[in-house]
């Protein structure tokens, strides 16, 4: 239920937003988007309980804020923007739909829990992004191992269907 609610929020967002173009609408979509990623995480976070849940309501609550800080950034149109105005009608093989995003969001929360919960990793310096299934890890690691660690814990969360590697070992560049 709470998917089906973001998902219709975001939706009307956008469509308010094809409707009428602009900066304050293109946020609109982006808050909508955050507020409708936290709900599904933090629900899906009620299936845990004691440490798993509070580590889950709080990677949940990190990524709400850093994307409504994303949203309100103000775009910068450029070239490959106004190129993209021009061609509105093509499609764009890059844009997720919104149940494609939400998705991802679910599965970047949930590999951030992972990760998290893996108490041979340094967590804190693992990013971790979603498109379209592809997980791609980022940051410092201590060792190799690590690194495999990391990639591990990320494949064995269901819905990821591939893992990217873009961690490097502290101290080697």
């Amino acid at each position: 239920m709470v998917e089906a609610k973001g998902k219709e929020e975001v939706a009307e967002a956008e469509l308010k937003a094809r409707y009428k173009p602009g900066d304050k609408t293109s946020q609109a979509v982006g808050m909508a988007k955050a507020e409708a990623d936290y709900a599904v995480a933090k629900e899906k976070c009620d299936d845990k309980a004691g440490n798993d849940k509070t580590v889950c309501v709080k990677e949940a609550k990190a990524t709400e804020t850093q994307a409504k800080a994303d949203a309100k950034k103000p775009m910068k149109p450029t070239v490959a923007n106004k190129a993209a105005d021009e061609k509105a009608a093509a499609p764009v093989s890059k844009q997720e739909s919104t149940g494609e995003y939400v998705d991802d969001a679910v599965i970047t929360t949930k590999v951030k829990a992972a990760v998290l919960g893996e108490s041979s990793l340094s967590s804190a310096e693992i990013n971790v992004e979603t498109y379209k299934g592809t997980v791609q890890l980022t940051g410092f690691v201590g060792s190799r191992a690590d690194i495999d660690k990391a990639v591990q814990v990320a494949k064995g969360v269901k819905g990821v269907t591939s893992v990217k590697n873009d961690m490097i070992v502290k101290g080697q560049q």
